[in-house]
């Protein structure tokens, strides 16, 4: 949860004085701890019941060199750019549909930016020139497809927002400083801030991040306080692992059935690879699990489902993976910043 967010819960939870029946004490406890573990059930909720609320129908351009997707809702409220990972590409962020048949809708990826369109956002997610993004020309490139996509659709005057992971995420730190956002969002990583000039007119600065990276996490510390201090408006999230069930990754990943889904877990148990409560022992990446499918009899509906299922694993571990558990708070950071 948000920082600010824990204060506030802890302010109204203070009783004074006041003396309440035990029973009716308890019957509080009881309530207050469902309102916290309200947002995830929400989540998984809407992660089963979206294709049925949301339509991808993307619209999909080669311009100034790169894949540019989009899409724009009836009566948007705000305009989100979100940033991919190293080796990821705008098409992640999408299913594959008629109007963009390249699209792979990576489950985390995916779900941003159905969240997205739930809150009547549009959405625009762009390729980087390279396996990373870069900070130099890159950045006016991308601005330039920007300005000329909010003139084009009569965007400009809603907010703009971002959302960047890793890579993407100090892309977006720096792109702050080029484009006028009213908040952005920066996953799993800890910005450029060492590299660029802070003012009083840097967007309000959302930090979604995994503390397994301890190193990662001391870093963003430090540059909570420095924002802070030049008068930024700043917070955190920290994502922590998530245990494994026989059915997560069906519920997750569109296209892998229950069946697949219990096979892997029971597969992923029999290998050690998580413990007696379904937590993972080590990141997703390090199972090699293309490798686990050939020694095993499970086969999976489509080959290239390997990718998402090491997506969900990696989140599951909690150390460095783009993250859609946290979306209604992300959410609200850019409906309670829109100016």
């Amino acid at each position: 949860m948000l920082r600010r967010e824990n204060r506030l819960l802890k302010s109204r939870s203070g009783s004074g004085n006041i003396r309440v029946p035990v029973l009716f004490l308890i019957l509080i406890l009881i309530l207050i701890s469902l309102v916290l573990l309200l947002p995830n059930q929400r989540l998984n909720q809407k992660s089963n019941n979206f294709e049925s609320l949301i339509q991808f129908n993307p619209t999909v351009e080669f311009m100034n060199g790169t894949d540019v997707i989009w899409q724009i809702p009836t009566s948007p409220k705000a305009a989100l750019f979100l940033a991919h990972g190293c080796n990821g590409r705008a098409v992640n962020f999408w299913d594959k549909s008629p109007s963009c048949p390249n699209c792979t809708g990576l489950p985390e990826e995916r779900l941003i930016v159905l969240h997205a369109l739930a809150h009547n956002f549009a959405v625009i997610t762009i390729s980087s020139a390279g396996r990373c993004w870069s900070l130099g020309k890159e950045r006016l490139r991308v601005k330039g497809i920007m300005e000329w996509w909010v003139w084009k659709y009569k965007l400009k005057k809603l907010p703009l927002v971002a959302l960047g992971a890793s890579s993407g995420g100090y892309f977006v730190s720096v792109l702050a400083t080029d484009l006028r956002f009213s908040s952005i969002v920066i996953m799993i990583a800890e910005g450029k801030f060492d590299q660029i000039k802070i003012t009083k007119e840097y967007p309000p600065t959302l930090f979604v991040h995994m503390p397994k990276d301890v190193a990662r996490m001391r870093r963003i510390d430090a540059y909570l306080q420095i924002l802070k201090d030049k008068g930024i408006d700043v917070a955190e999230i920290k994502c922590m692992e998530v245990p494994l069930s026989p059915d997560f990754l069906a519920d997750r990943i569109p296209g892998l059935n229950k069946t697949v889904s219990v096979q892997l877990f029971d597969i992923f148990q029999d290998k050690g690879f998580i413990d007696n409560n379904g937590y993972m022992r080590s990141d997703g990446r390090e199972i090699h699990l293309k490798a686990v499918l050939r020694e095993s009899s499970i086969v999976l509906p489509d080959t290239n489902l390997v990718k998402h299922i090491t997506e969900e694993l990696n989140l599951a571990f909690a150390y460095h993976e783009m993250t859609s558990l946290q979306s209604e708070h992300i959410f609200e950071w850019f409906e309670s910043h829109r100016g």
